[in-house]
């Protein structure tokens, strides 16, 4: 909405401050600024508010608005008097408005910085935390305009609005004053404050996803009046799944005496129908879809699921319609599912919501699942109940042109039914708040994913969000430090979704390995090594083991304290005539369900190769066949039969690389317990949908919960899989998590002494200086003295360069250094290449020193091509290179590897957030590959990782503070025993990127 000239002597329209937000019942709005135009709004608006809410704004009586306050209230100068409206249909339901004052409270302009609000709300929206979102975008919107204070006169008898400036978070001053309470509220944002938006942005949010999910009664427009079709498809589903919500088939096209269809009441509109309608699914060509959203919107629709294709999957044209439906919508107060959307589905029992084009609603379930794909979603479902795995819920976004995986995870995180979040991703439209909503909720519950489109650098079709250009191995390590567990396709998210569903969180890495089939026994031992679980030899049954047999080694495992998991393998029994018995799958499943029912929380899960019916049996556990009788018993592979090649050696190599005890084996040798360790009793049985006993560690619960005794344990489902590599891969993420979740109970922290040596100040002046002389808005790169300069302010020393342009010039700068000195190119193409002969190191005299001078210049060119220069030799030891950079999605990013090949071919580098904690700083140099080149490999003397530590947390600080400081490169690092040395070092400044996750709550503008 654009102002009119006289509107802003000052400055333009601030559309940025434009933004839609979701309330806290789930419904949108929108804020934007008050306009000239707004006049017969503003009227209509003050009408409808309650006498009882003028008098508590004017504190008098003020049954209408004169021409002069309609004047003064719609004409702003965007600096000093600001007014703030949110609208639902283009109609106001709520204003805010501020007036810059001096300090005897008269009108000013800057630099005062403090100013007089003021807010209005219609008594109808009151309670839906309207005047909540205003005071967010109010402050922000003075902050920008360098007011540093709010002042304002409440009645006391306003308790409302009273507890907004009080739960606002914000530090605040308090007096009563002339019969009113007098507030002042400090708009510098507070960790209180930013916790507060954020709670406020999760609860509305998730309420927004569950009333999509839990509507009370569903509209389809576009049902077909003859069967097949998208629409009539949708409407048959909806009844297959007996939704215990009242149900309507509209379509404009229907005859006017037409009642019903398939047995509910058929509407040519949403008019016709005498309630409202809570959820919309629409399924009209696109060119009608804008007649049936404001049909919608009209008639009180609370939410959309749009099953109509044609949008920004088909291009330019495409994306502008889907901006537009977003828009339309949102201006309605609705949220969209889609477009080119699959649908919905919610298996709670008192919703029963299939609301998709699967045939099929699947069985209900503990996991959730999220995906941006409709052939993935199908793909995913057909999966799921193949192998007997229920659903809480599901959503298949199409092109996310409004609800996403971030929605899907503040759904999640509260939904009780939910004990896994499972997400297929082709894009992250908010990297920096998915990663923050992923790790907390993953220190409740697993979150597993997949991403999709990793290697394309482009978004798929209908995605219109930030292109990050981070590595996916970059986005993979952000995954995990958030305690997402990454997976790399569909069938795995599968596994880990029913092993997590299903099983307790193991306590270690340590496996116990039994079965009727050595040679499975000996592949599923290897695997366990190559994903760095630690396996106990295996015990062979033997072929003549009987179900009874499988119980009694099982339960003897899960007693065994050495153990944190069990996996069991089995292949068929065989008959005296050569076949394969049948029936052996359901005995087998109830032998196993008896041992898991009597044992101690370990999570199980079950290798078999062909063994008719045992994955049924397993999700079922319905067979009551006799199990047979013992044959044989158990016995442990032998060494000569190569199943104990590196049971004394490698399971140590392989969690303690480096020579240290890591976090992972330091868990398993002292044996911690999962979250939620009380004894439970999981069994193979049918899936539950009752939530699980608060004593059951399974993957979903909270750590804190606390055990019933009058709540019998939720019985666990033993997932089973048709490959040792599959299964143990699963049980390795499952680990992962686990002690993700331990460390996660206990975070890190910034230590403090690094407050008493940074100058935060004096680089802020710095980087203020040097941007003020760049002629580029893009920023400047830093020569080597200035990024030595500002580094220093923050303890970072490097080591000094001295320009050595002739022979000369180097003999006077190794003078001045000392002897023994390096001689370095720092030309481009040659810097940090010493194989191309580049670098000249322990050069020990003015005569040496010439000597490489010109061999140098000989075997690569002149002075001035080469740029050479003089550093002083730095104590011997291990090369590293330490980087930080901003990216626009992502934000900035901390990274660490070994110089040269390690990092550059074999992309051996390690990757942090910002801000880094100290456990994050050791997790960063412990997690590479190379890792025990720091940690005394092969007999070398250990490096000084404490120092290197240091370094990470002071570069994860600078640039923390100064968002402007988008890239840094120090390289090399020379880490020694004692101490390290930075002789490189590479800073650009620019004017820091918009930030999606900080300032006032917001839905994406796409």
């Amino acid at each position: 909405m654009e102002p009119t000239p006289e509107q802003s002597p000052h400055h333009a329209y601030p559309d940025h401050w434009e933004a839609d937000v979701v309330l806290r019942d789930g419904g949108t709005a929108r804020i934007r600024p008050i306009t000239t135009d707004d006049a017969e709004r503003l009227v209509s608006f003050y009408e409808q508010v309650s006498d009882e809410s003028k008098y508590y704004r004017f504190f008098a009586p003020y049954p209408r608005l004169s021409d002069r306050d309609v004047h003064r209230f719609t004409h702003h100068d965007y600096v000093d008097r600001v007014g703030l409206a949110v609208t639902i249909g283009g109609e106001f339901i709520g204003t805010v408005r501020y007036d810059r004052i001096d300090d005897r409270g008269r009108p000013a302009s800057a630099p005062a910085d403090e100013a007089e609000v003021a807010f209005l709300v219609q008594d109808a929206h009151q309670g839906r935390g309207v005047a909540s979102a205003l005071l967010e975008h109010i402050a922000a919107v003075a902050r920008e305009r360098g007011i540093r204070r709010f002042a304002a006169e409440v009645l006391p008898a306003n308790n409302k609005m009273i507890k907004v400036f009080r739960d606002g978070g914000y530090t605040q001053r308090r007096s009563f004053e002339d019969g009113s309470v007098h507030l002042t509220l400090d708009l510098e944002p507070t960790e209180k404050s930013l916790a507060v938006q954020r709670g406020r942005e999760q609860r509305a949010e998730a309420r927004s996803v569950q009333r999509l999910l839990a509507p009370g009664s569903v509209a389809v427009i576009g049902t077909g009046r003859t069967p097949g079709g998208v629409g009539r498809t949708v409407l048959r589903n909806l009844l297959a799944a007996g939704y215990t919500g009242r149900t309507y088939a509209v379509n404009r096209a229907f005859d006017e005496g037409l009642a019903t269809l398939d047995g509910v009441p058929a509407h040519r509109s949403l008019g016709e129908i005498d309630e409202q309608v809570d959820l919309a699914v629409i399924a009209v060509p696109a060119h009608r879809v804008p007649e049936a959203v404001a049909d919608c919107g009209e008639h009180g629709v609370q939410g959309l699921v749009v099953l109509s294709a044609g949008y920004a999957e088909r291009g330019a044209e495409g994306r502008e319609l889907q901006r537009e439906l977003v828009r339309q919508a949102r201006s309605y107060g609705m949220r969209i599912i889609g477009p080119n959307a699959f649908g919905i589905i919610n298996t709670a029992e008192t919703v029963r919501l299939n609301a998709s084009l699967a045939p099929e609603s699947p069985a209900r379930g503990r996991i959730g699942l999220f995906t941006q794909s409709g052939a993935i979603g199908i793909a995913l479902l057909s999966g799921l109940h193949r192998r007997g795995a229920g659903l809480s819920s599901f959503i298949s976004a199409g092109n996310r042109a409004d609800v996403s995986g971030n929605d899907f995870l503040q759904y999640s995180f509260e939904d009780p039914d939910t004990d896994v979040a499972l997400l297929y991703l082709e894009s992250l439209g908010n990297p920096r708040k998915f990663t923050r909503l992923a790790r907390r909720t993953a220190a409740v519950k697993p979150v597993v994913v997949v991403k999709g489109a990793r290697h394309s650098g482009t978004n798929p079709p209908g995605h219109a969000v930030p292109v990050s250009r981070i590595p996916d191995t970059t986005v993979s390590a952000l995954m995990r430090q958030a305690g997402v567990i990454r997976v790399d396709t569909v069938t795995e998210m599968v596994d880990a979704g029913l092993l997590l569903a299903g099983q307790p969180l193991p306590a270690g890495p340590r496996v116990a390995i039994l079965g009727n089939s050595e040679s499975l026994g000996l592949l599923t031992y290897d695997a366990c090594l190559a994903e760095g679980l630690r396996p106990r030899p295996p015990i062979d049954l033997t072929t003549a083991a009987s179900p009874q047999d499988f119980r009694d080694a099982l339960a003897e495992a899960l007693a065994d304290g050495t153990c944190d998991a069990v996996i069991v393998t089995a292949i068929p029994w065989v008959g005296e005539n050569g076949e394969a018995e049948t029936g052996d799958g359901q005995v087998l499943a109830e032998a196993l369900t008896k041992a898991v029912a009597g044992g101690s929380a370990k999570p199980v899960a079950v290798v078999h190769v062909e063994i008719g019916g045992l994955a049924e049996a397993l999700a079922a556990a319905s067979s009551t066949a006799a199990p047979r009788p013992r044959t044989a018993a158990p016995r442990a592979v032998s060494p000569e039969a190569g199943a104990d090649r590196a049971a004394t050696t490698a399971p140590e190599a392989t969690n303690d690389r480096a020579g240290t005890t890591t976090p992972a084996t330091a868990a398993a040798r002292t044996g911690p317990t999962a979250p939620g360790t009380a004894t439970a009793t999981p069994a193979l049985g049918t899936p539950t949908s009752e939530a699980p006993a608060s004593g059951t560690p399974t993957s979903g619960t909270p750590a804190d919960a606390t055990a019933d005794p009058e709540t019998p344990p939720r019985p666990g489902r033993i997932p089973a899989y048709p490959a040792a590599e599959r299964a143990v891969r699963a049980l390795a993420e499952t680990v992962k998590y686990a002690q993700w979740r331990r460390q996660a109970a206990v975070p890190g922290k910034i230590p403090e002494f690094l407050d008493d040596t940074i100058d935060e100040a004096g680089a802020a002046a710095l980087i203020e200086a040097q941007l003020a002389t760049a002629p580029d808005p893009r920023g400047r790169p830093l020569t080597h003295d200035e990024a030595r300069e500002l580094l220093g302010r923050y303890g970072i020393d490097v080591r000094p360069t001295l320009p050595a342009p002739d022979p000369e010039a180097a003999v006077a700068a190794a003078a001045r250094l000392g002897y023994p000195v390096a001689l370095k190119t720092t030309a481009p193409h040659l810097r940090h290449r010493a194989d191309l002969g580049g670098v000249r190191l322990d050069v020990a005299d003015e005569e040496a020193l010439r000597r490489a001078y010109g061999e140098l210049t000989d075997l690569l060119g002149k002075p001035a091509e080469l740029l050479p220069v003089v550093q002083a030799m730095a104590p011997r030891g291990v090369d590293t290179v330490v980087r930080a950079s901003i990216d626009a999605a992502a934000g900035a990013i901390l990274s660490f590897g070994l110089a040269g090949a390690p990092s550059e071919l074999l992309g051996d580098t390690a990757h942090r957030l910002v801000p880094a904690t100290d456990r994050d700083a050791a997790e960063l140099i412990r997690s590479i590959r190379a890792a025990p080149v720091l940690f005394g490999w092969r007999g070398s003397a250990p490096v000084d990782t404490a120092a290197l530590e240091e370094l990470l947390l002071r570069l994860s600080r600078l640039v923390d503070d100064h968002p402007e400081v988008v890239s840094v490169a120090l390289e090399p690092v020379v880490v020694a025993p004692q101490g390290l040395t930075v002789l490189g070092a590479s800073v650009r400044l620019a004017p820091p990127p918009a930030r999606s996750d900080v300032g006032p709550r917001r839905l994406p503008n796409y």
